[in-house]
């Protein structure tokens, strides 16, 4: 038996890989995230359990994979990619030490799906070159190393950050980022619903105030880029 980490992608179950969705097709066991599109579920067999992770802290799902994947075909089903935020490491050491097989299913991460659904190209040529990406939220409920995320130019690609979104700006803000810089805020990207707010940093947080999650935060020249894409985007679609 064994246990398929499985990302679901972004947000649109469009956006899930080939061997994803063979792999959710074909199981016995599902276990699966609150962020995960119903339209993912739906395609389990009819006769899979399915198991909701909702109210199962980290260690209570990783006991969970290693006892059911000693007798069944489980998947593992989160949204993203499963090494990006998403825990699924810890998951896949759990099942490496208890010695039940496993794979890994590599999922459309948001690092670049979100933006780019957003019309935000993370890098582009003659403005960013490389992209940092970091939690705004830490388990621990610890502040962002700010100076190490302003440091390096670029792209910064900042999950989990809007409900704390002042704080992050104004710490990045004091560790040396230009409170200018172009600011993006993505909420339920790639989902018929998404909602997209740009600002300089210094303004973004008010300009994000009541967006719903998840959402993702983007800094850097690029965001700039997304005006002249979207004004494109906008005479297509009329025409």
């Amino acid at each position: 038996m064994t246990v398929a980490l499985v990302g679901a992608g972004p947000g649109d179950p469009g956006l899930i890989t080939v061997r994803g969705l063979e792999r959710i097709r074909s199981c016995e066991v599902l276990v699966v995230d609150r962020l995960v599109a119903p339209e993912l579920v739906e395609e389990a067999p009819d006769d899979a359990l399915v198991i909701h992770r909702d109210e199962l802290g980290q260690e209570a799902v990783n006991t969970l994979l290693v006892e059911l994947g000693r007798d069944y075909e489980v998947v593992r089903l989160k949204g993203g990619d499963p090494f990006v935020f998403g825990r699924g490491g810890e998951e896949a050491l759990a099942l490496a030490e208890a010695e039940i097989q496993f794979e890994v299913v590599p999922g459309v991460s948001s690092i670049a799906a979100v933006p780019a659904a957003a019309l935000v190209p993370v890098t582009h040529r003659g403005v960013s070159d490389q992209v940092t990406i970091a939690s705004g939220h830490a388990a621990d409920d610890s502040e962002p190393d700010y100076e190490a995320l302003a440091r390096p130019g670029g792209t910064l690609v900042l999950f989990m950050a809007l409900q704390r979104l002042d704080r992050v700006a104004r710490g990045l803000i004091e560790a040396g980022l230009d409170p200018s810089m172009p600011a993006a805020v993505v909420s339920r990207g790639t989902m018929p619903d998404q909602e997209v707010v740009t600002a300089p940093l210094d303004a973004v947080a008010e300009a994000a105030h009541g967006l719903p999650g998840p959402a993702l935060v983007i800094v850097g020249q690029v965001v700039s880029v997304r005006a002249r894409l979207a004004a494109v985007a906008a005479i297509a679609a009329n025409a």
